[in-house]
């Protein structure tokens, strides 16, 4: 496959100068199957779904609804997240592939009931090779409406036949993947006594906070909306908020470092002046380029591949297209503590960083299925 443009898309919208399609066709990138590039001038809508791989199954994968800087950045963060969802639903150990949809523009500004649905019909023409969910900036109640103009639509709500918010058991399989890094870090499997500091307590953040207490670990948050900070402390007084991201990295005896909202966290900055021991969070893409997680390494700070702690959410919309049982699917993410320590322990044997670990474990099951496609 190569680049699918649908409908009315203008040539100067995305730029082929080598630089986002030099990523797509670069193998070593991970060598997308598919871009599309939708546009519906009617609703307003401007979006790209890319389809990194389907050797495990049909590509899934949520929707992102942000005010991009530009159409480029749109596509290659696409292109980022789709080749993060292959790896996630790998180690997931579920029988899809990944893709990712960005929709442009700001969802408080642009997002109408017409966008929607004309969004719903861009995932209808691909036919079933990309199963779309939420993400950041679109909701339960977004899908209800996507889904009315296709069948492959999953995050809808419990009255619609779907599995509701997805960000439940995402934040209980980073839980779960900061318990095995305890384990691993400290011999001890639970957070308790430990100072934990989250970065965006919105919707998977706010569930983090509620395990963690319960857990008895020691809670500091920050997050750029001053309303999600104070729902939190209203809620729960004994937590700490701190003015931004710069002042939570830098907190005094933070144990553990949870990433929680966009991606680019752990950089070439912010990693220097990383007071915690561990970094286990829900963000995508937290590395900002492949050498940061050397630096952490050689700083001795525990990373925890993001994309596996955070496949609860994945592993929930997967099991609502066979009809959605909630323990089932919460056992599954369960043993994301288990696949963490794995990755630990092959990354201590193989001498490499545990991102490398866990990209190897992903590739070799991609490319079993690819062997038994052959065969």
């Amino acid at each position: 496959m190569g680049v699918t443009t649908v409908t009315d898309v203008r040539p100067a919208s995305v730029s082929v100068d080598g630089g986002v399609l030099q990523s797509l066709f670069r193998s070593e990138q991970g060598g997308h199957e598919q871009v599309v590039l939708c546009q519906d001038r009617d609703s307003g809508l401007k979006a790209v779904i890319a389809i990194h791989s389907t050797a495990l199954g049909p590509a899934l994968g949520g929707t992102r609804f942000h005010a991009y800087a530009s159409e480029e950045e749109a596509v290659q963060d696409a292109l980022n997240l789709s080749r993060g969802m292959s790896y996630k639903n790998a180690l997931a150990g579920l029988d899809h592939g990944g893709g990712k949809a960005v929709i442009i523009g700001d969802p408080e500004v642009i997002k109408t009931e017409e966008l929607l649905l004309a969004y719903g019909r861009f995932v209808a023409s691909l036919g079933g090779r990309y199963v779309t969910a939420c993400d950041v900036g679109t909701y339960v109640a977004d899908m209800d409406v996507v889904a009315r103009t296709n069948k492959w639509t999953t995050g809808r709500s419990p009255e619609n036949g779907g599995a509701g918010d997805s960000s439940v058991l995402t934040a209980y399989g980073v839980f779960q993947g900061m318990r095995a890094s305890s384990q691993h870090q400290w011999g001890d499997p639970t957070l308790r006594g430990r100072k934990v500091g989250i970065a965006g307590v919105g919707k998977v953040g706010h569930h983090l906070v509620e395990h963690l207490l319960q857990d008895g670990a020691q809670v500091v948050i920050t997050d750029v909306r001053t309303e999600a900070v104070d729902r939190i402390l209203a809620r729960h007084p004994q937590v700490t908020a701190v003015a931004d991201t710069e002042a939570l990295i830098r907190t005094e005896g933070l144990d553990v470092y949870a990433p929680c909202a966009l991606g680019g966290a752990l950089s070439d900055d912010s990693v220097p002046a990383l007071t915690a021991k561990v970094v286990c969070g829900a963000a995508n893409n937290q590395l900002a380029h492949p050498g940061v997680e050397k630096d952490l390494s050689d700083r001795g700070i525990l990373y925890a591949p993001d994309y596996v702690v955070n496949a609860g959410g994945v592993i929930q919309v997967a099991d609502e297209l066979h009809g959605f049982d909630f323990d089932r699917c919460k056992a599954k993410a369960a043993k994301i503590f288990d696949t963490t320590l794995a990755i630990f322990a092959r990354a201590k044997a193989d001498g490499i960083p545990p991102a490398a670990a866990a990209d190897r474990l992903a590739e070799a099951r991609m490319a079993e299925a690819k062997e038994g496609k052959r065969a």
